[in-house]
């Protein structure tokens, strides 16, 4: 007879296995697989203590504990907040928590509840991701910051708190395609770049637009030559078609994109 809160099952290899389980509020919740029926019985005894103690804390887990981390914040969650979640979110008043270690946690606001409810953060190399439809999705693309964005030039978090994406912390301070925000002999200027073979100067520009209309030139002058290159066009929607191609035909480049090509384009 197995012990309380543990089920007996076999894996595909034919190793005996046991999982832990524990109901609570009319929610069953897999607490795990364990090697021992003893192991994931104590599981099922630490998950009971959690859920009726709130002494017990997110910050009390221990590694040996049999309880996985994540699953030790689910339980305090639906112990102190009375919802339960799949992955590791704790909610407060205003915002959500969402621990990847019990010293590392990322602040969201309510609004993205629903989407890392059922979406897994996960790292790799430094860098935070959620597997979305199939496709690796980085966390700081969905709150408008390019891959290649370099934080105080192109974004800032405005506490100082790299972990804190709530979106009244995020500051963008350039959404265009080779465009950087720096400060040239006490000036502030858009710097426009392109990668052919390497990188190379388009210009310094007043404007975050112009930058970006001249970083587009620059791409169809580049095409010319190798239409095989796959460059993301810069968008404007808030400029009119006759207003784009005034500042297109207006923004200078610099000679050195020229004289990249063997031959002289136009």
């Amino acid at each position: 007879m197995s012990l309380p809160g543990v089920y007996k099952t076999t894996l595909k290899d034919g190793t005996v296995s046991y999982r832990a389980s524990i109901t609570h509020r009319k929610k069953h919740i897999s607490l795990g697989s364990y090697p021992e029926e003893e192991t994931a019985h104590a599981a099922y005894l630490l998950a009971f203590s959690v859920l009726s103690d709130k002494s017990l804390q997110i910050l009390d887990h221990k590694q040996s504990l049999p309880l996985s981390f994540e699953k030790w914040v689910v339980l305090i969650n639906l112990r102190d907040n009375g919802i339960y979640f799949a992955t590791p979110v704790y909610l407060m008043k205003t915002y959500f928590l969402y621990y990847l270690e019990p010293e590392l946690e990322l602040k969201f606001d309510l609004e993205d509840l629903f989407y890392y409810a059922s979406h897994k953060i996960m790292r790799r190399g430094g860098h935070l991701f959620v597997a979305d439809y199939g496709m690796q999705v980085t966390l700081p693309s969905r709150y408008g910051i390019k891959n290649y964005a370099v934080q105080g030039k192109d974004f800032q978090f405005i506490n100082g708190d790299p972990c804190d994406f709530r979106y009244e912390n995020i500051k963008i301070l350039n959404t265009y395609h080779g465009v950087s925000l720096i400060r040239k002999k006490g000036k502030t200027l858009y710097r426009a770049r392109i990668h052919i073979r390497s990188y190379y100067l388009i210009g310094y520009y007043d404007s975050a637009i112009e930058a970006a209309i001249a970083y587009n030139k620059t791409v169809d002058i580049v095409k010319k030559q190798y239409p095989e290159k796959n460059y993301e066009m810069n968008y404007i929607p808030e400029l009119k078609a006759s207003e784009y191609a005034c500042i297109y035909e207006r923004v200078t480049i610099s000679d050195k994109i020229y004289a990249c090509f063997p031959e002289k384009v136009t």
